[in-house]
């Protein structure tokens, strides 16, 4: 029941990925969500985000950027990462996932996705069968609706730490 909702991998941060070695391991494309993940929740591109996706870039990964966002949020962060993107990507639907990958021209094989929500992000990569790494939420105060999926997620995070425990 839970399997749908556990991540391939998890990090403390997106900024702690070694994107290099999953790049010797064959993959070629990032999709990111961006609130949370990248920049705190409405807040513009940072310095630490524009220097990731210029090491992306070096290495020789393709990027898009997946959010169920309206496009003013989307396209001035896509912009300044000089990122693909989908807007109202209808997270968790495999939907905006599939048009990323082809925007970006990757697969499921080769394409790693990066969010900090199990139930939009995880759930939505793993329907699209794409490596799913979830990542903390950057910010510590977050509107009321997120705050209620976090108290959810925490008994699916807690059930999936314990198995990942065990392997």
């Amino acid at each position: 029941m839970y399997q749908s909702l556990f991540p391939s991998e998890d990090y403390d941060s997106a900024y702690d990925i070694d994107f290099y070695d999953y790049y010797k391991k064959g993959y070629r494309g990032i999709l990111f969500d961006v609130d949370n993940t990248l920049v705190e929740h409405d807040e513009p591109v940072t310095i630490q985000a524009i220097e990731l996706f210029e090491q992306l870039k070096e290495i020789g990964f393709k990027t898009c950027i997946i959010s169920n966002n309206k496009e003013y949020r989307v396209k001035p962060l896509a912009d300044a990462l000089e990122s693909y993107y989908v807007y109202n990507a209808k997270k968790p639907s495999a939907k905006g996932y599939i048009e990323g990958m082809k925007r970006i021209g990757t697969t499921n094989k080769d394409t790693l996705f990066v969010g900090d929500q199990i139930f939009t992000d995880i759930l939505g990569a793993n329907k699209a069968k794409i490596h799913s790494i979830l990542v903390k939420p950057i910010a510590k105060h977050e509107e009321i609706q997120i705050v209620l999926k976090r108290r959810l997620e925490y008994f699916v995070i807690k059930r999936y730490n314990k198995l990942k425990r065990t392997l």
